[in-house]
């Protein structure tokens, strides 16, 4: 087996044939909810990725240190033509971060993800809310000092980014933004842009430049972010950072290859326990409808399941309660714009006389979005009203006191990214506070589709060590008590 360098993307494996199958074999994984998907149901794909590529035996360059692991294992002899990445300043980082006027000093960690990514020229960082993230990557962008290219999901982590940088002394003018409407044509030595405004752009404009590096790096699953790396064909420096890997295996794989190994550096509970972020309190508040409704519900699918829960006018009431009982800083997540955000935001308005209440969507523009940031990171007992999309991931609101999910959720990544909204540390917080509702539908055996996905979330809140607690009552028992000072004992 012979291993060689097509460019900064691809390397391509010389094998037998019989060894090409092994590898393709090797490299196959299913998709996770594939059975669901349009394509799966047509039967024009069979739920599989396959990250060789059978017909050239091209296989992502990131994927390196796993085919030779490959390898190994089979007993291969393996030629590897693969040149190894020169480590930058091997002796002299400690000086050089000496020699660098920031407003904060580099924590352990931050230095040795740093290092850990120079040595290697690519790579992912794991690493929670709170950590730090945005100075790894200033610091990245200065010690390469080469063109740099910054993509994020959302413009209003262009604005956060843009803004951080800045506190760490960059000079404005050193920094060019894209979003919709904003020239594409690189003017500066560091680009901050979302992935929504470039993934088009033909291969060419990413040949300008020798760094990319993307922020939350989950969301590189997706086709578009895909199709992008894969157009840095001449990009040799990489890195991807995120808070969050969900469990999928194909998931991590496609990121690695794209990006390289993955390297954790810290943990939230390490963080708490350092002071660095502050302590979560998760309420699970089980809802539990009458028996009537439950064996009504008995036989439904998943989506006229939540069409029912999201569409309850009691249930709403619930929520709307419990965002005016929490006091400080509330989100309140939630899927559905039309049929679930927009009446839950009407409905907090209207019993919430005196508080300030927002509304975030898709639809609010990043000026709109930027300007109840800041009115909730220097305000206080305000709530916002928000989509999962729009607030789930990236937003930085130091003052956030209590989170509320509003929607059923599963996904380990929108719960994790969600619940790091409200865990860093403000002046006079103690803790954040996590409300998550659960609807129990149960009757005899029969399991409702969004108590399983609270179970779900069980574990992962087990996982990061977050302790929970337990607050089961009826539908009319949970209004007579959010309405009364018993919240209190609940929201604490």
């Amino acid at each position: 087996m012979t291993i060689v360098p097509v460019d900064d993307v691809w390397i391509r494996v010389d094998c037998e044939d019989y060894v090409a199958h092994e590898l393709n074999a090797f490299f196959t994984f299913d998709i996770p909810g594939a059975q669901y998907m349009p394509a799966y149901r047509k039967k024009n794909w069979s739920g599989k990725i396959h990250l060789f590529k059978l017909r050239n035996r091209l296989l992502y360059r990131g994927l390196l240190t796993r085919l030779l692991a490959f390898a190994a294992q089979q007993g291969y002899s393996v030629t590897n033509t693969v040149p190894p990445a020169s480590p930058l300043y091997p002796d002299t980082l400690t000086d050089w971060l000496s020699a660098q006027s920031l407003p904060v000093v580099p924590r352990p960690y931050q230095i040795a993800a740093l290092r850990t990514l120079l040595d290697a020229h690519r790579g992912i960082v794991l690493s929670p809310t709170g950590s730090g993230k945005s100075l790894i990557i200033h610091l990245l962008t200065q010690a390469l000092n080469v063109p740099t290219l910054i993509v994020v999901p959302t413009t209003g982590l262009v604005s956060q980014l843009t803004a951080d940088f800045i506190s760490y002394g960059v000079d404005p003018d050193r920094i060019q933004t894209i979003q919709a409407g904003k020239s594409k044509s690189r003017h500066a030595p560091i680009v901050i842009s979302t992935w929504q405004s470039i993934y088009e752009l033909p291969i060419e404009y990413f040949a300008e430049y020798p760094c990319v590096m993307v922020d939350e790096v989950h969301l590189a699953k997706s086709t578009s972010l895909v199709g992008l790396m894969s157009k840095c064909l001449t990009t040799p420096y990489r890195f991807g950072f995120t808070g969050t890997l969900d469990d999928t295996h194909a998931h991590q794989l496609i990121l690695e290859g794209l990006f390289g190994d993955v390297t954790r550096v810290t943990t939230t509970h390490a963080l708490v326990e350092q002071q660095q972020l502050a302590p979560l309190r998760v309420k699970m508040c089980v809802i539990k409808y009458p028996i009537s409704v439950c064996k009504e519900m008995r036989q439904a699918l998943y989506p006229d399941e939540v069409e029912y829960l999201i569409t309850s006018p009691q249930r709403l009431d619930i929520i709307a309660c419990a965002a005016i009982a929490a006091k400080g800083n509330v989100l309140v997540l939630f899927n559905f714009v039309e049929k679930h955000g927009i009446p839950l935001f009407e409905r907090i308005q209207h019993l919430g006389v005196g508080r300030d209440v927002h509304f975030v969507s898709g639809d609010v523009d990043s000026k709109e979005r930027e300007r109840i940031r800041l009115s909730v990171a220097q305000g206080h007992n305000q709530i916002i009203v928000a989509s999962y999309g729009t607030f789930s991931t990236g937003i930085n609101i130091p003052s956030l006191d209590t989170l509320i999910f509003a929607s059923p959720a599963k996904s380990k990544i929108r719960v994790l990214q969600s619940i790091g909204r409200t865990l860093r540390l403000s002046n006079g917080k103690t803790h954040a506070t996590l409300m998550d509702f659960v609807d129990d539908l149960r009757v005899g055996s029969s399991v409702n589709h969004v108590f399983r996905h609270a179970e779900q979330r069980v574990q992962y809140y087990a996982a990061e060590r977050f302790p929970y607690t337990l607050h089961e009552y009826d539908v009319e028992t949970w209004l007579r008590m959010l309405s009364t000072t018993t919240a209190k004992t609940i929201l604490r």
